[in-house]
């Protein structure tokens, strides 16, 4: 079939990217799926920094690649080994398939399957095959979904059904948003009643552990960014205190539990110095490989203090989503609040500019092209 998506044409051009145009909304050809994949019909894409990460080069991948990772949608066809997925089932996509056989995936959600990390590196689905071309070409998936444009075909374990009482754009920060920042809490980071939790950089999924963490019983939630509309964004959802970094540091801030989700060696730093005795830094943050963050082991040992590194959030899609949809139905979790946009296929040039400047907290790209709402 046909289908129009945003394709990385080159990585590294400058920002700004509305100039620079390193996307280029194209009409690609796109393959049936195979035995073990479903066609889906993408309702709603988050726009997320692992995406800018790829355009602006600080997470080398293949190009062409037609972008999106974090997306939810409707089956339309499955293959004929996909016995447990209905035509009409609405699937949150996620952006790490677990293979279900190697070391890693026994991990419990602590290693991220080899498999998928090879396939995703490779720019392919889970089989290794690619099912979007151009012209004749082959253009590369991104983290095996590829949700940028009207449909895509994606490996059965790069989905996870929800219930139609889920909304779409809810879905889709289940799947990336949500399984990271809240994963970093509840699953690598695990406050207990009485307990300070500090997020650093409040962005999505930073914004994600925010929420999750005030759903907790008897958690003390603190939003760290240097923003100030995000820091008094976190206190409308229920943050009990936010601070810039340097506030942070300067008040003596000292948490149980610090979630790092800027992705740089600065927010890595401000985080451990954040860290209590006794206490953990989970970071979630995706900085750039040759960032480095200086460390005083001394202090690591005589306060008893240690540094836990969590992707995706440690998690286990099929087992944490559902969890998360019941808190969202309890109304334990506000994840329409992490929404600041709407865009289509078009704007996505001002809205990497939006994302790289700091501005909003999750855009949602709805590829039937709505209005652009920021």
């Amino acid at each position: 079939m046909r289908i129009v998506g945003a394709v990385l044409e080159e990585v590294g051009r400058p920002a700004p990217y509305a100039d620079s145009r390193p996307l280029t909304i194209s009409e690609l050809e796109l393959a049936g799926p195979g035995p073990e994949e479903v066609l889906v019909r993408i309702e709603a894409a988050g726009l997320c920094h692992s995406d800018l990460s790829v355009v602006d080069g600080a997470r080398p991948r293949p190009v062409p690649m037609l972008l999106g990772h974090e997306a939810a949608g409707v089956v339309e066809l499955a293959g004929s080994r996909v016995p447990d997925l209905e035509v009409g089932q609405r699937v949150t996509m996620t952006f790490l398939p677990r293979c279900g056989r190697c070391r890693a995936c026994a991990s419990d959600g602590l290693v991220p399957c080899s498999e998928g990390s090879a396939s995703n590196a490779a720019g392919t689905l889970l089989s290794g095959e690619r099912r979007l071309t151009r012209q004749g070409r082959e253009v590369h998936h991104h983290l095996g979904v590829s949700a940028f444009a009207s449909h895509a075909v994606v490996d059965r374990r790069s989905v996870v059904p929800v219930p139609d009482d889920v909304p779409a754009e809810v879905a889709a920060l289940l799947g990336c948003a949500v399984l990271t920042g809240g994963g970093a809490v509840l699953n690598a980071g695990r406050p207990g009643p009485g307990d300070t939790l500090a997020v650093v950089g409040l962005g999505g999924v930073g914004m994600a552990a925010v929420i999750v963490a005030l759903g907790e019983t008897d958690v003390r939630v603190v939003g760290i960014d240097p923003v100030p509309a995000k820091r008094e964004r976190a206190l409308d959802l229920g943050a009990h205190a936010a601070y810039s970094p340097d506030e942070a540091v300067a008040a003596g801030v000292q948490a149980d539990v610090v979630v790092e989700a800027a992705g740089s060696a600065a927010a890595f730093e401000t985080g451990l110095a954040l860290t209590g005795p006794g206490g953990r830094l989970v970071t979630v943050g995706l900085p750039h490989p040759d960032a480095r963050a200086s460390v005083s082991p001394l202090d690591l040992v005589a306060q008893g203090r240690s540094i836990v590194g969590s992707y995706l959030g440690s998690s286990v899609p099929s087992r944490d989503i559902p969890r998360y949809v019941e808190r969202w139905r309890a109304g334990r979790l506000a994840v329409e609040a992490l929404v600041s946009g709407r865009i289509g296929l078009a704007d996505l040039g001002i809205a990497l500019d939006d994302l790289a400047a700091g501005r909003g907290v999750r855009q949602i790209l709805l590829p039937g092209g709505a209005p652009c709402e920021r």
